[in-house]
Parts: C-alpha cells; sequence; structure tokens
C-alpha cells in the first residue's frame, strides 16, 4: 500500500447505506395548474369579475405536480372520466362495449377498419349525409359506392341490393338530421348477403328506432358527440358495439400505442388483433364535458321531441306540402321539421315568408337566403354530388388509392361517380325546408310557431285534408 490514507468507498443504498437523493428539495410545480384552468373557464364565456373569483380560489390551493388530461396518465383518486364516459354510455345504450375517440369521423375510421373495410373492398353508403361516412371508407382504403334515398331522406332499403357487389363487405346507413334509418329491412339485406353494418349516428344520437337506440342494431354504431351535434360540448365521438373482437379492433385503429390492452407489449392473441393504427383517444377534458351531456341526453331529446310533436299537431295539411317521412314517427330526435315544397320557386316564397314570421329555417348549414336550395345552389358536402374529395377520386398522393389500387382493380372494381347516379336525393335535397327548433321552447313558443307556418303555407298553398299528414 502507498502512504497515502485510503479512502473508504459509500456504502450503496441496496446494501443498507444512506441514499443519495433521498427527496427533492425544490417545490412541485404544477405543468398544468391555475392558468389553465383559467383558460377553460375563460372559454365557457365567463365575466372577468368572476373569472377573477375563480383565480382567487384556485391560487390557493396546492396543485403538487398537478393533473395530466390524458385518460392513461391521471393520478386524480377518482376514476378517469373517460373510463366514467364508458360506464354511462354502456348503461345508456344497453352495449357491452363502447370506446370514446376524438371525434365521430374517428368513430368511422375506427369501425370500418375494425370490420374489414381495406383495399379492393366496397361499402354502401346513403347518398345524403356529411360526406365524412364516405370519406372514412376511403381513409379505410375501401370504395364507397352511393345509393339513393327515399322520401325520409335516408338510405332507401329497396335501392341496397343493386348495388351489391362481390367487394360489397359492409353497409352504412346514416341518420339524418334527427331521423333514423329504415333499419329492420337494411339488417335483413346485410344478413342475406354475410355483410357488416356500422350505423352512423352523428346527426341523432339518443335516437329510437322500434323502441331501441340507433347505433345499437348493427354490428357497430358510431356517433359525434361534439359542440355540433345534440350531445357534446367540444370534439368527440363513440364507437358502440356487442362484439368483442370487432370492439379491440376498432381499439387498435384509434389507440395503436397498446394502451387498451391487457398487456400492452404481449404479441398478438388472435390473427387481426394487431396492426399500425393510429391516436383517435379521448381526452380527459373532453371526456369530461362529454359525461355530462350524455346524462343529459335522454332528457334532451324528450324535450325535443314534445316540442315537435307539439307544432306538428297543430299544423294543417296542405296540397303543395309534403312533410318528410318518418321512419319511427316516435324514435328520431325532434330538432327539426322538415317538408319538400312542390316546386322550389314556391318553396323560395315559403322560405322567405317563414323567416319573415321570425320562424328560421334554412337547409343543413345554408343562410336563411338559401333556405331551400334549388338546383342552381352552390355545392353542399351532404350531398353525394357535391362530395368532390371522393368523387374526384383523388389522393394525397399518387397512386390515387383506393380507387386505383391493384387489389380492387383485380377484383373487378372500377367505380364511376355521376351526377345522376342518385335523382331522388339530388331533387328531394333541393326541394328540402328545414325549420329549426329548440328543446326549451314552450307551448306558447309552439302555439305561435304552428299559427306562423299555418299562416304562411295557407297564403301560398291550398289547405286539403287530404293531403299528407304531419304526424
Amino acid at each position: 500500500m502507498s502512504g497515502a490514507a485510503s479512502v473508504s468507498q459509500p456504502r450503496l443504498a441496496i446494501d443498507g447505506g444512506p441514499k443519495a437523493f433521498p427527496s427533492p428539495r425544490g417545490q412541485p410545480q404544477p405543468k398544468i395548474g391555475p392558468e389553465e384552468f383559467l383558460s377553460v373557464a375563460e372559454r365557457f364565456g365567463l365575466p372577468p369579475e368572476a373569472l377573477e373569483k375563480i383565480r382567487a380560489i384556485v391560487s390557493a390551493v396546492d396543485w403538487g405536480r398537478g393533473p395530466t388530461l390524458s385518460r392513461y396518465a391521471t393520478a386524480h383518486p377518482k376514476p378517469p372520466k373517460g373510463e366514467l364516459l364508458e360506464q354511462i354510455a354502456k348503461q345508456i345504450f344497453g352495449v357491452r362495449y363502447v370506446l370514446p375517440v376524438s371525434s365521430g369521423t374517428g368513430a368511422l375510421h375506427s369501425a370500418f377498419t375494425a370490420v374489414g373495410v381495406g383495399p379492393g373492398t366496397e361499402v354502401i353508403v346513403p347518398a345524403i349525409g356529411f360526406f365524412a361516412t364516405a370519406s372514412a371508407v376511403v381513409m379505410a382504403r375501401g370504395v364507397p359506392v352511393f345509393c339513393d334515398v327515399d322520401e325520409s331522406l335516408h338510405m332507401d332499403p329497396a335501392k341496397i341490393e343493386e348495388k351489391i357487389t362481390p367487394r360489397t363487405v359492409a353497409i352504412a346507413p346514416t341518420c339524418v338530421m334527427g331521423g333514423v334509418p329504415d333499419l329492420q329491412p337494411i339488417l335483413q339485406i346485410a344478413r342475406k348477403h354475410g355483410l357488416k353494418v356500422v350505423e352512423d349516428c352523428a346527426q341523432s344520437p339518443g335516437a329510437k328506432y322500434k323502441g331501441r337506440y340507433v347505433g345499437t342494431w348493427g354490428d357497430m354504431g358510431c356517433f359525434s358527440i361534439s359542440a355540433y351535434k345534440v350531445v357534446g360540448g367540444g370534439e368527440g365521438g363513440l364507437v358502440v358495439t356487442h362484439d368483442q373482437r370487432l370492439y379491440e379492433r376498432a381499439c387498435q385503429m384509434a389507440e395503436a400505442g397498446g394502451l387498451w390492452r391487457p398487456d400492452r407489449f404481449a404479441p398478438p392473441r388472435y390473427p387481426g388483433e394487431l396492426f399500425c393504427g393510429t391516436n383517435y383517444r379521448m381526452s380527459e377534458l373532453e371526456a369530461a364535458v362529454d359525461l355530462v351531456q350524455l346524462r343529459k341526453m335522454p332528457d334532451l331529446v324528450a324535450r325535443y321531441n314534445m316540442v315537435q310533436r307539439s307544432i306538428l299537431s297543430r299544423l294543417n295539411r296542405y296540397r303543395e306540402v309534403q312533410p318528410v317521412r318518418r321512419n319511427d314517427p316516435e324514435g328520431g330526435v325532434g330538432y327539426t321539421i322538415r317538408f319538400f315544397v312542390s316546386s322550389v320557386e314556391l318553396g323560395r316564397k315559403i322560405a322567405a315568408a317563414l323567416n319573415a314570421e321570425g320562424i328560421g329555417c334554412g337547409q343543413f348549414l345554408w343562410p336563411a337566403e338559401c333556405a331551400i336550395r334549388g338546383p342552381d345552389a352552390p355545392p353542399d358536402w351532404h350531398v353525394y354530388r357535391g362530395m368532390f374529395p371522393v368523387l374526384l377520386q383523388t389522393a394525397p398522393t399518387e397512386p390515387a388509392c383506393p380507387f386505383q389500387c391493384p387489389v380492387y382493380r383485380e377484383r373487378g372494381g372500377q367505380i364511376q361517380y355521376r351526377p345522376d347516379d342518385c335523382p331522388m336525393a339530388a331533387d328531394l335535397f333541393d326541394r328540402n325546408i328545414m325549420i329549426w327548433l329548440e328543446p326549451w321552447y314552450n307551448q306558447e313558443d309552439c302555439q305561435a310557431i304552428a299559427d306562423g307556418i299555418n299562416k304562411v303555407l295557407a297564403a301560398y298553398c291550398t289547405e286539403d285534408p287530404s293531403a299528407p299528414r304531419w304526424c
């Protein structure tokens, strides 16, 4: 040994020595804290004086490390809001599986992938309804095939079978503006041909068909739970199903990180379970709002339907007016009154007069001056002939899959879209007038609206007790 004094090595903590870093000395700072909370409160439109009171309260709280707004990374002692949203949705809809996602479009993409839509396949979609249904088919690398509608503005069951080919894997009946498709014959056709049914219920959450919620009839149901719909506060969606395998495949598409799996990184448990998906996961912030919204849904739908029935029961019948056919008069969501007029010219007079009376009417997203469209109206992505991203068969890169996909061509696929493919949809969409309703209307409001509609229709139309009934 050298003459220098030897220095003993510190004992490792694993061997019973002192910890090198027993605890942090710095004060924990929340990543998400009072300012983020106030930003949300501000977005609710609270006045400055209320925000200052909230600021004083939340600033006095020890936030520690702060919360997170991701379902799988929450240290909150209560269950995640996403989990609670799933539970309440299962109870309301009576289904075994619920997948909250970031949007209705994400729900559709996940569901189409789950049922096997991919290269070389086709899905029958309605000619009326927002283009997200057809777009999600393309996103899943399938080809949408448009089916014409009937006087309900929904997919006409009598016109489905002529659209079925060996490439067809699914039918996607879509709810339109509070209405419901005629699901029973659609399901019968699907079962006859071994096809899956993916319901797009974005425009009618809470509606029922023959006493059972839409979205629960087919193999999978998709909902948009968003600020643009009857239920929802921001951007969100739901997938519901009774089928475990379809649910798990939808999870893999919507949450490819595997956090949904019992053993996240394990090999596949069965063929087709694992594949490269994306991330449509709903945040805790959205789930917290949508959980409250979903609980309100049954009462909200009941109020809408009470208002609609109250007005319809007071309306007279007119020879030139045909109310939209309702596939389930008791089951829709009554946030609109819709009817067709005998001509566009007459419809423009009626629409202008209704708006002048204070009865707001429009056609989907068009302003009052375009309350009835007519054949010279601008394009609209709610009717097939205006869905340019689909009709033009374009893609972000070449070749333009799925339309030019070799697998699709090898299977005999060569889709062509023409403006006159769905004449009923084109005609009815142009002659449709829609009156928007609010769930908080009282009986005086309903009486005044009914009187106003009768006043306008009597001025331009012929009252006829034998004309089609409103309800």
